[in-house]
């Protein structure tokens, strides 16, 4: 099991790894074994930072980025990433990805990068009081009993995820409904030491479990029920460095949803206790009773 989880992680670190066509222009490829006719946005999102990572001096550490999602990506065909170097400051560097598949803009992506600054710090949330995640069980003993009706969300991911509380397909269609979403996560091995796959590696993450916040408060699920989504835009912030091989808790809850959208926000703590990731995410919710 190990080896194997080992593998997919390679597989990621693949993914991020894009090949390079000019200055300011990259290629990225899915994974031979996606069974999804669809690109899942946490990969397009993490490709296209690593793009515009790689346009960027090594001394500036990428602080936000915002994308929107705009058509489906097609998993058999490479994406071509095309970065726009916008601003080049003494503090602070803007980049702008497009990212193409036949001949049309599948998903765009802002991202600021700045130069390490001291300056006032403070943080106003706190870690949640939740178990640690090694007393936890993994994401397949936690699928086991619905392997069947999950099906391809039961595949093999690159990401070690524990709920901390009773997964969405568990509370389906119960009165007793989580309003939060609370998940621990880390690459399912060690990666190299380089801060911007770190980062990208959590990008991809943030695409996992975030909407299901907002499913979770009306006792639905992907596959389980007749549930239409997709992502429509994704916004993160960075503000402290971290690893992300060890690990840190996913929490995400949704404020609102309405006009077949669903809101939803997350935060990422390492276990002692640093806010290292802030996310805000919109999605389009289809539900049909």
């Amino acid at each position: 099991m190990a080896e194997q989880a080992r593998t997919v992680l390679d597989e990621l670190i693949h993914l991020l790894d894009l090949e390079r066509i000019d200055d300011n222009i990259f290629r990225g490829f899915s994974p031979d074994h996606e069974q999804s006719v669809r690109v899942f946005g946490g990969q397009v999102a993490g490709q296209a930072l690593v793009a515009a990572g790689r346009t960027v001096p090594p001394d500036r550490y990428v602080h936000s980025l915002h994308a929107y999602f705009i058509r489906p990506g097609d998993t058999k065909v490479p994406i071509v990433y095309e970065v726009d170097r916008i601003r080049d400051g003494r503090s602070f560097t803007t980049r702008r990805v497009i990212a193409i598949q036949h001949g049309k803009a599948i998903f765009a992506l802002s991202a600021s990068f700045q130069i390490a600054e001291d300056g006032i710090e403070h943080t106003g949330v706190e870690l949640p009081d939740v178990p640690e995640p090694e007393s936890l069980p993994t994401l397949p003993e936690r699928m086991a009993d619905y392997s069947e009706e999950l099906g391809g969300f039961a595949r093999r991911r690159p990401i070690d995820l524990r709920y901390v509380n009773d997964p969405p397909w568990v509370t389906r269609g119960s009165d007793e409904r989580n309003h939060r979403n609370q998940v621990w996560m880390r690459a399912d091995g060690e990666l190299p030491d380089d801060p911007l796959l770190h980062v990208c590696v959590l990008t991809y993450a943030s695409d996992m479990t975030l909407l299901d916040s907002v499913l979770a408060r009306h006792g639905v699920f992907w596959g389980m029920d007749k549930v239409l989504g997709a992502s429509l835009d994704h916004a993160l912030w960075f503000h402290r460095p971290f690893r992300a091989d060890e690990w840190f808790l996913y929490d995400t809850e949704s404020p609102t949803a309405s006009g077949a959208r669903g809101l939803a926000t997350g935060r990422f703590f390492t276990r002692d206790g640093r806010l290292i990731a802030t996310v805000v995410q919109e999605g389009l919710l289809r539900v049909v009773r």
